[in-house]
């Protein structure tokens, strides 16, 4: 029998009836996930650093952005090859071509990749060229999806939290991974929609320490989407460090004003190296590392 901070008591029975009860703290230490061939730490007293464009436009404007990056240590490159966009107009993603300029990315850095999935007919295909998948907002209760990552793939699976989403819905949502059969399960906060026009989501910090509290699975925070606003960025990334994320997945462009997606919540290079450098600041302090693990690679 254990007792978790909340001092319930999990016995076997209570915990088979409880509705995430793989992912529930329940007295289990923090699960650390570790990411591609470089096993990269997401958890425990690692705060993991993803950054890269929204969307993969094209071979050019990738790999300046990743080049960048690697030469700063960033050792996780996002970028999406499959984008859910709100109109059908708008740009949804090279597919299957980004997916492979996104594996050169790697090959040539030696940063991983982390990328959005959207079609339980795309698991296979996805895993093949990437490191992390990624479910976004939009696909958080897209059950058939998560049960499916769960059940073929053991890859590193980057939940993100509906924008309407409870804290349970997405505990839940977690588990439909873990009760198929991947451990392999991060969290992310990306904010939650509001009344506030001034930002784009309402960004929630005391889910950070609460879903610590709550569960054993790392916690990471996307404070491009939370904002959508790149000035506000760095503010939200060191806030959300101090009160405990393991991590941050930031938007970065090497020139925002030609992105095809989210480039008013994209830092260029010049702005990531400077907020890098606060929140290594805001994490030493905390007692924890930033990893920028490939600042030895690229030197």
């Amino acid at each position: 029998m254990t007792r978790n901070s909340h001092d319930q008591m999990f016995d076997a029975e209570l915990l088979e009836r409880h509705p995430y009860r793989n992912a529930v703290r329940a007295g289990r230490p923090d699960t650390i996930v570790h990411v591609g061939d470089a096993r990269t730490p997401i958890g425990g007293d690692h705060v993991a650093t993803i950054a890269g464009p929204c969307a993969v436009e094209g071979r050019d404007a990738l790999l300046a952005t990743a080049r960048g990056l690697a030469a700063m240590g960033v050792p996780m490159l996002r970028g999406g090859a499959f984008k859910p966009r709100t109109s059908p107009h708008s740009f949804q993603g090279l597919g299957q071509e980004g997916l492979e300029l996104l594996a050169e990315a790697r090959e040539l850095t030696g940063m991983s990749v982390v990328t959005e999935i959207l079609d339980t007919a795309d698991v296979e295909l996805v895993a093949e060229h990437a490191d992390v998948l990624q479910v976004g907002t939009r696909n958080m209760a897209n059950f058939r999806l998560l049960h499916a990552l769960g059940e073929r793939t053991d890859k590193p699976i980057l939940l993100k939290r509906g924008m309407a989403a409870t804290v349970e819905e997405l505990l839940c949502a977690a588990e439909y991974i873990l009760a198929a059969g991947n451990p392999n399960v991060i969290l992310c906060e990306r904010g939650i929609r509001s009344f506030e026009p001034m930002v784009r989501n309402a960004f929630d910090l005391n889910v950070i320490p609460l879903l610590r509290d709550l569960t054993h699975l790392p916690v990471i925070v996307d404070p491009s989407h939370a904002a959508g606003r790149a000035d506000l960025v760095p503010a939200i990334s060191m806030g959300a460090v101090a009160a405990g994320a393991h991590g941050l997945i930031v938007e970065v462009h090497h020139d925002p004003t030609a992105a095809l997606v989210d480039g008013d919540q994209s830092l260029d290079l010049a702005a990531a190296a400077t907020m890098l450098d606060q929140v290594e600041l805001i994490a030493r302090a905390c007692g924890r590392t930033l990893d920028r693990s490939l600042r030895e690679v690229a030197a």
